[in-house]
């Protein structure tokens, strides 16, 4: 069978490449147990009256970008996220929608503990300096946790491309995330800190990503602009 023959509509058509999208990447607010259980997915948590307030601010902070911009919000399944997430898709005028892929890592039989108790677990140094090496008794290791993330993260890029989008998850997945687009090994990830309602920015281009923002917690955002 003879080839089709060549024509410049087929040169365009290869030459053409998607968009840059940016994430927006937002941990949720604070809880009753911020800073002091490890609350991994067990139900029930909501936000305290200060994570209540946080999600207003950050909500006023992106909307600030301009509603119009941004193509849709997204959250974890976990109250606490979708709380955090319902006052931005309000000022954004989108409906949030939740993808599983951001949800908190599983913490298995770790779920629920006081942090305390963990920080004097043998294991614990093994958290903080050789996460890719560790797996929560009964639940997910970190390197299926930023598989996760990032495979979550790419089929949303790949739904929204040019457009700019928010994301709601939690600290560890985020840092994750963001380890993987700075190019920095799953074990140096501890490092990097992610408070709550603060926004992170990643740019996904098709060559790359670039990290425009990590754990912002000011008033503008209009600076996350790739230089």
């Amino acid at each position: 069978m003879a080839p089709l023959p060549y024509t410049p509509d087929m040169a365009s058509k290869k030459a053409k490449t998607p968009e840059p999208t940016t994430i927006f990447l937002v941990r949720h607010g604070k809880t009753p147990t911020t800073g002091s259980v490890l609350p991994g997915r067990a139900k029930g948590l909501h936000l305290a009256e200060a994570g209540v307030q946080q999600a207003g601010r950050v909500a006023q902070r992106l909307a600030a970008l301009g509603s119009d911009s941004f193509a849709a919000v997204y959250a974890s399944p976990m109250e606490r996220t979708r709380e955090t997430a319902a006052p931005i898709g309000k000022a954004l005028g989108h409906r949030v929608q939740i993808r599983k892929g951001l949800i908190e890592a599983d913490f298995g039989e770790w779920t629920g503990r006081k942090l305390r108790e963990l920080y004097k677990l043998p294991e614990w140094q093994k958290v903080q300096n050789y996460p890719s090496g560790f797996r929560f008794p009964g639940g997910e290791s970190f390197t299926e946790m930023q598989t996760r993330i990032t495979g979550a993260l790419q089929q949303i890029v790949g739904d929204h491309p040019g457009q700019r989008v928010v994301c709601v998850s939690h600290a560890d997945p985020i840092k994750a995330a963001i380890a993987d687009a700075l190019g920095t090994h799953l074990d140096l990830f501890q490092r990097i800190v992610v408070s709550p309602c603060s926004v992170s920015a990643v740019l996904f281009t098709h060559t790359g990503p670039m990290v425009l923002a990590v754990n912002s917690t000011g008033d503008d955002l209009s600076a996350l602009v790739p230089s």
